[in-house]
């Protein structure tokens, strides 16, 4: 069926008369076959008294009577006689004029839609069939009295008007509010069923056809001149928006408090003043009540959009906010219990928190009571909100879903591994040195071991936050230049990545025992160890010193130890770990009087790259003899005796060779106990065809095994092996490796 085909024909017919007329008198009469407007179709009909009646009192009837496009659902006389019942009163005659615009206005909605086009959405790339469920009404609030904070002082009976967008107020805007209907169609194509509309309006059962709020269609599409009427069996007063619902409902009070001390402010409008000026001849000024841009929406926002993006028009008619609010008795334990472990009161502790609190109850979606496992999942990794279990209120409001809960959301920053330090003020800074793992830390199904530094241990360390230009300061402890900003970031990152451990680079191992000994590779790629309940890193060894421990502590996902030193980085070049070690002497000897392998000024080793991982795998002096008897090496063939110093050129390439076949370029490969499948490596190592030297490596019954290009075997020395250094593990093996010449 074509859309709105009636309403077509009617025009169309309008459109042929008028062109075939030659008399003037003609040309401009109305067409015989034209149904009246609204306001005279409602008459013709008969039982629409009462709302005709109200219409008239709200003065809606000349532009109910004139030429228009509008969709009107109209309640009709039983509605009323229902209404007048349950309200106790007498009739049209006993209501106000204001109450009168408010019924009229908001069944009133712009544009004509028949219910073949009324569940189509009106988006910006045009229609998108059977996605709606809401349009925009006639309705607004507009200016209204009520208290204002400004500044220290709260000042009562102000003009105040609704902020219409997060963190703004847009005076082009009047925050029209919606009006909700429910469509079979539309209930099909979303995967809804009558059990989702009853869930909101038990006392009026799901029809299988159409509902406008709580009301039932009973004649669909009657055509007007100037547009649809649709019968209704019940009166709709405008919806409250969710900022109202929630300030006439006391048993919501601690979480509604939240949101009015922390999360709003009022800003006096100009344009706002001014036009309440001319409607009213005051000249007070107007204030705009805005939430904070950082929540997920405003609760008094009649609109729709997603935070962050750009609103696009009508896009309230597919989507709306959905919002879980805690009773008083849930809201105020968990605030206690949780929020306040290390505060002595909500004022004293970061807005950040007030708000992520409050956001992880925030959905910038429609929720369904069928849908609440499907549910965004921004705070948790399943719904921790059950239906039937845990809403205790639920209501469908002209701004948005409204779920009453009997318990609290539990975000998950604040009960993942990120949340013990977030909620800890000792562990402030920190947290802001994570500002760009949030994402990745509060993850639920994502497992990290995390090793929290405190304020404290972070000001030893010799790094502070400067409040002045927002960045940080790091004054080496024990003497040297400061540095600020971006050199100080990126020192403090790459320490900060030492302390985040994700289960999944470790074999999906969550460190609960640190008891023993092993390695483990942290968020940069870089390694730490640990022995006995302690912990260490490269810088940390190079200061003779281990890292003790107090934890675990349980997070959803995963565990924290709370550190009394930083796991420091090397300033130490891998060289210079090399040739502190005596059982390394041999292969240095070779290194240090290699030109083509060695620069004596940075001590770098040449081929390689800062900031790049290396695996350096060291053979035994006893090895590297043997490779001198073998001829890989120069020196004595017959007793081994290196020549650390060839002088001819092919002597000077043998040595060059060896010691690029035995550094794993691109990847710090660990001395580990479990088995893995065995893999190979690139080295530092080319042919004289550009062909790239590979070792492999293998894991078996715990122990480390290298195969050179000759398929020779090379265990790693356990007891010299792990050997942390600047981006790079070393390992010390029991055989040399053999390279192909090509």
């Amino acid at each position: 069926m074509i859309k709105s085909t009636k309403v077509v024909l009617y025009f169309l017919s309008l459109l042929v008369l008028l062109t075939n007329c030659n008399d003037k008198d003609e040309y401009y009469a109305r067409p015989e076959n034209l149904e009246p407007a609204i306001y005279q179709q409602l008459e013709a009909k008969g039982n629409f008294k009462n709302f005709l009646a109200l219409i008239d009192k709200a003065e809606y009837k000349s532009i109910l009577s004139a030429a228009g496009y509008w969709t009107l659902f109209a309640p009709n006389d039983q509605a009323f006689t229902k209404y007048f019942a349950a309200k106790g009163i007498s009739g049209v005659d006993a209501m106000t004029k204001e109450a009168a615009i408010q019924i009229v206005s908001y069944a009133l909605v712009y544009n004509a839609f028949m219910t073949d086009r009324l569940d189509d959405y009106q988006s910006n790339t045009g229609w998108m069939v059977d996605q709606a469920f809401k349009r925009r009404t006639a309705y607004y609030k507009g200016v209204y009295t009520g208290p204002a904070r400004v500044g220290n002082q709260v000042l009562p009976n102000q003009h105040i008007i609704s902020g219409n967008r997060p963190g703004n107020y847009v005076f082009a805007d009047n925050n029209n509010k919606y009006i909700p209907y429910f469509m079979q169609i539309f209930f099909a194509n979303q995967q809804l069923s009558g059990s989702d509309y009853n869930f909101f309006y038990p006392g009026s059962n799901w029809n299988g056809t159409m509902h406008v709020a709580n009301a039932k269609v009973v004649t669909p599409n009657i055509i007007a001149e100037n547009g649809v009427i649709h019968e209704i069996d019940e009166v709709i007063l405008p919806l409250e928006n969710i900022e109202e619902y929630m300030a006439g409902k006391s048993e919501y009070s601690v979480f509604r408090g939240l949101f009015e001390k922390y999360m709003v402010y009022y800003q006096e409008n100009a344009e706002a003043t001014a036009r309440n000026k001319v409607l009213t001849g005051s000249a007070n000024p107007v204030y705009a009540k805005i939430y904070d841009g950082l929540l997920e929406f405003a609760l008094n926002d009649e609109g729709f959009e997603v935070r962050g993006a750009n609103r696009q028009n009508n896009e309230g008619q597919s989507n709306t906010y959905t919002i879980f609010a805690p009773k008083n008795d849930v809201a105020t334990n968990y605030i206690n219990n949780v929020l306040l472990q290390h505060y002595s009161s909500l004022d004293e502790m970061p807005i950040e928190i007030i708000r992520d609190f409050l956001n992880a109850h925030m959905f910038p979606s429609a929720v369904w009571p069928s849908k609440f496992r499907q549910a965004p999942l921004k705070t948790s990794e399943e719904a921790r909100i059950d239906p039937g279990s845990n809403v205790v209120d639920a209501k469908i409001l002209s701004n948005g879903f409204f779920y009453g809960t009997n318990k609290v959301q539990e975000a998950n920053v604040f009960h993942t591994v990120y949340g013990k330090a977030y909620l800890d003020p000792k562990y402030s800074l920190m947290i802001r040195a994570l500002a760009g793992y949030k994402e990745s830390l509060t993850l639920p199904n994502v497992k990290y071991t995390l090793f929290l530094i405190s304020n404290d241990v972070l000001t030893a360390a010799g790094f502070s936050w400067d409040t002045r230009f927002n960045y940080w300061v790091y004054t080496p402890p024990t003497g040297g230049a400061t540095v600020t900003g971006p050199q100080a970031l990126v020192r403090l990152q790459r320490i900060i990545d030492q302390h985040i451990v994700p289960a999944g680079d470790n074999r999906n191992t969550v460190f609960s025992d640190l008891s023993g000994e092993g390695i483990i590779q942290t968020f940069s790629e870089e390694y730490i160890r640990y022995n006995n309940n302690k912990v260490f890193a490269a810088g940390n060894v190079d200061k003779r010193e281990v890292v003790n421990l107090t934890g675990p502590v349980q997070a959803s996902n995963g565990v924290v130890y709370y550190v009394d030193k930083i796991l420091n980085f090397s300033e130490l070049k891998p060289s210079q770990h090399i040739a502190a070690n005596p059982l390394f002497s041999h292969f240095f000897n070779y290194l240090r009087n290699s030109s083509l392998m060695y620069d004596a000024t940075t001590l770098d080793v040449k081929g390689t790259t800062v900031g790049t991982p290396y695996t350096y795998l060291i053979p035994t002096n006893a090895a590297i003899q043997q490779a001198v008897k073998d001829g890989i090496l120069p020196g004595a063939v017959a007793t081994g005796v290196p020549n650390f110093n060839p002088t001819t050129a092919q002597q000077r390439e043998q040595v060059a060779n060896f010691i690029q076949y035995h550094i794993i370029a691109k990847e710090q490969v660990p001395a580990k106990n479990q088995p893995e499948d065995p893999r190979g490596y690139e080295t530092l190592f080319q042919d004289v065809n550009g062909n790239v030297g590979i070792v492999g490596v293998s894991y078996v019954a715990g122990q480390m095994v290298i195969t050179d290009a000759h398929n020779r075997k090379a265990n790693v020395i356990k007891a010299n092996s792990n050997v942390l250094s600047n981006r790079a593990i070393i390992h010390q093996l029991d055989n040399y490796l053999r390279y192909r010449d090509n």
